[in-house]
């Protein structure tokens, strides 16, 4: 890759958490380039996105003009990635505003109805844009997925319980649904009754998602992101959890996307179909 034109990335959402990660990852990959860092936290505007994420000034300022800084991005020679790690309220909006200035997204943030990103993919197809919607940006949450997808051949229960901290605006999260709907797609329903239940207090059994699955939300300070698939039949419980200690255990797969998505020219869903 050295003798490649670096990808330019712009970060949306670079003062927080995950940008921050984000920030240090691509300021230490040789075949990307930082040339935008955007966030609304009114402290840290006009801060060296560097020095605000730890790994040092890296001559990037945060600025709170996503517009602006797509504009920028797509008179780069090379094509552009943003990468938004930002809130469910803005993150559609966001999305679009980068297809329309031919910057390819790769979103980390959860949120957006099954209707949003049937209209996103409807307008990067027009595009012929890239655009990658990650719900978990983690290798070990993918193959945890593969996992049960393959024990829902032998279960028919089976419920989902995640766990995130409380700053997690969302729920349940949008790895949780994804999980959810990869079980439901393998053709049968689950949880057939045995009795009629009765709720005490709304919610107790969690949602329902398609095919009779139910998803269970945690939110408590001290949690990253957390996911238990627990799978039940007569005399046996079959569990299995990926647990997040850290956020760099997102990195790898958040570069993969970016180096990824210069290839593609339509959305495509999930981590899991680009590895």
């Amino acid at each position: 890759m050295a003798n490649q034109t670096p990808i330019p990335v712009v970060v949306n959402g670079a003062a927080g958490k995950m940008g921050r990660e984000v920030i240090k990852a691509v300021a230490q990959a040789p075949d990307l380039t930082l040339v935008g860092a955007v966030d609304k936290n009114p402290a840290h505007l006009g801060k060296d996105v560097g020095e605000v994420a730890g790994c040092g000034e890296i001559e990037v300022p945060i600025v709170n003009d996503l517009q602006g800084a797509l504009l920028m991005a797509s008179q780069e020679k090379q094509l552009s990635v943003m990468v938004d790690f930002t809130h469910p309220d803005g993150v559609y909006e966001n999305v679009r505003s980068a297809i329309a200035y031919g910057v390819r997204p790769v979103v980390g943030t959860t949120g957006l109805s099954p209707e949003k990103i049937k209209d996103l993919a409807e307008f990067a197809d027009k595009a012929s844009t890239g655009c990658l919607i990650i719900p978990n940006f983690s290798i070990g949450m993918v193959l945890l997925q593969q996992a049960a997808i393959q024990a829902s051949q032998y279960f028919d229960h089976v419920e989902i319980i995640e766990l995130h901290h409380n700053q997690k605006a969302d729920a349940p999260s949008g790895t949780a649904i994804q999980t959810a709907q990869l079980l439901a797609e393998m053709g049968k329903s689950f949880n057939p009754p045995t009795v009629t239940e009765t709720e005490k207090l709304a919610g107790a059994r969690g949602s329902l998602a398609d095919e009779g699955i139910r998803i269970h939300s945690i939110r408590l300070p001290g949690l990253i992101a957390h996911q238990e698939v627990i799978f039940g039949a007569a005399g046996q419980v079959y569990t299995l959890r990926h647990d997040t200690s850290d956020r760099s255990c997102y990195m790898p797969g958040v570069l993969l996307s970016i180096r990824k998505i210069i290839q593609l020219q339509s959305l495509v869903y999930g981590l899991e179909k680009i590895l």
